[in-house]
């Protein structure tokens, strides 16, 4: 019982004893660090913005302090400013969508501190990109350019080594498959190709003729219209024409440069869709005109 005694009073007492140290005096061997995203969600190709606050337990911030900053297998240096900031950036950061962790270690002699946070990548992953991301690493690169002999007598180099030129291998064949014509694309095709030959078929057995727009039939049609408003109708004709001509030219465009037969075909219809408001422009500015033209008639007579 006397024992205990003397140890609690013991205890005490060291107590007492250290809570009269000054606080500037304590040794604060490890840094907090403070880490965080400027956003955090990107799509490949964005850059990574990472920014934070080195500060110790008294939350007094240290200059110069160098801060290692890891993403995914990216790294990148900063060095914190008077208020303890630091930022780094990992420009064009090209990575499969997934979620990425990012860490940060702080040191300065001899004090270390550590952190870390996620970010997002959006976007849809594919075979090629997934096989182009594992063959992107340090280890892969080592592998890829060593021969196997390399490695005779290391059983786990051996295995990364056919492992890695496996996934090469991978990678070959799904370029070769994407080159591949796509089964659907090859059967719009012969889609596309059989309605235009039904077409031609059917122009060539009905002969229409000039139509509308030219020969002689749309020069009858023209003269007997009442001068009052021939020129509007010919302006509206003319209008029109112009503008299926322009969405055959589209449509033309897309498939020469390799764009599917519905592709083309919507941007055919999206170009013959005349807003209300510019047809409402047009009869505006050529009624304007026909009225004009009525009042000075009447004028002369």
């Amino acid at each position: 019982m006397y024992k205990n005694k003397i140890i609690v009073i013991g205890l005490f007492s060291f107590l007492m004893i250290f809570s009269f140290i000054p606080t500037s005096e304590a040794e604060l061997w490890q840094f907090i660090v403070e880490l965080n995203m400027e956003k955090g969600t990107i799509y490949p190709g964005e850059t990574v913005v990472v920014t934070g606050r080195v500060v110790n337990h008294a939350y007094e911030p240290t200059r110069g302090v160098e801060v290692l900053i890891r993403a995914g297998s990216d790294t990148t240096k900063a060095f914190t400013s008077p208020d303890g900031t630091f930022r780094g950036e990992f420009v064009n950061f090209q990575r499969i969508p997934g979620t990425y962790t990012v860490n940060a270690i702080a040191t300065w002699y001899g004090m270390t501190g550590f952190s870390s946070t996620e970010f997002q990548v959006k976007g849809d992953a594919t075979p090629v990109t997934a096989l182009q991301e594992k063959l992107s690493t340090d280890e892969a690169r080592k592998y890829l350019s060593s021969n196997e002999s390399d490695f005779e007598k290391n059983p786990i180099g051996q295995t990364l080594f056919r492992y890695y030129h496996g996934l090469l291998d991978e990678l070959i064949a799904e370029h070769r498959k994407a080159e591949e014509p796509n089964t659907e694309q090859i059967f719009l095709e012969q889609q596309r190709r059989i309605a235009d030959e039904l077409t031609n078929q059917a122009i060539e057995k009905r002969a229409p003729g000039a139509g509308t727009y030219g020969g002689y039939q749309y020069d009858d049609y023209i003269a007997g219209l009442n001068p009052e408003i021939k020129d509007l109708i010919i302006s509206q004709l003319e209008f029109t024409k112009n503008n299926f001509a322009d969405a055959q030219k589209i449509k033309e465009a897309i498939i020469a440069n390799g764009g599917t037969y519905e592709e083309a075909r919507q941007a055919y219809l999206d170009r013959l869709a005349i807003p209300k408001e510019i047809l409402e422009q047009f009869n505006e500015r050529y009624l304007d005109k026909s009225e004009d033209n009525l009042e000075a008639n009447q004028s002369s007579e």
